[in-house]
């Protein structure tokens, strides 16, 4: 046998919706149980009240919906327009009836997605290039391709640097 929670949310308005409660509790919570409600409970927030109740099916549902201690007690919230929420399931800041996926932990407990190091380009000048001074120097760069600038320091480059595959 399955069993059916609804829920009638009530938000403040005109007054609490705390004060709602405490004139319609009884007589809601005596409709429900003597037609057939297997279980009930109320949920106070900071912005309302939840009454959620348990049935056998949709049917006996709609018989505890239209009775008049429920349709009074309906009529009767402090913000008719806006302040009533009625639906199938449990409500106010209950779990959803599928379970979210586990969120990676942040802070300590987190460790670092592994990723593969930027690749570096090395740029040399001529070999066999010739100095101001008159003497023959091999000079090359290490450039960081994500950042585009030396990693270390070079000797002044006599040519164009040029990228080597």
């Amino acid at each position: 046998m399955f069993e059916q929670w609804w829920s009638i949310e009530v938000l403040d308005g005109e007054f609490p919706a705390g004060r709602w409660k405490d004139a319609h509790s009884t007589s809601l919570i005596e409709a429900a149980l003597s037609h057939g409600a297997r279980d009930w409970d109320w949920h106070e927030h900071r912005w309302g009240v939840v009454f959620e109740v348990c049935f056998q099916d949709a049917q006996t549902w709609a018989l505890f919906r239209h009775l008049p201690a429920v349709t009074a007690a309906l009529d009767a919230v402090p913000d008719p327009i806006n302040g009533l929420l009625i639906y199938q399931g449990r409500g106010g800041s209950s779990s959803s009836a599928e379970h979210r996926r586990p969120r990676p932990q942040q802070g300590a407990g987190a460790a670092a997605i592994p990723r593969e190091p930027d690749p570096t380009l090395i740029a040399r000048a001529g070999a066999g290039s010739t100095h101001p001074a008159g003497e023959t120097r091999v000079t090359e760069a290490v450039y960081s391709q994500a950042a585009c600038t030396p990693e270390r320091p070079s000797s002044t480059f006599s040519s164009p640097v040029i990228p080597v595959p």
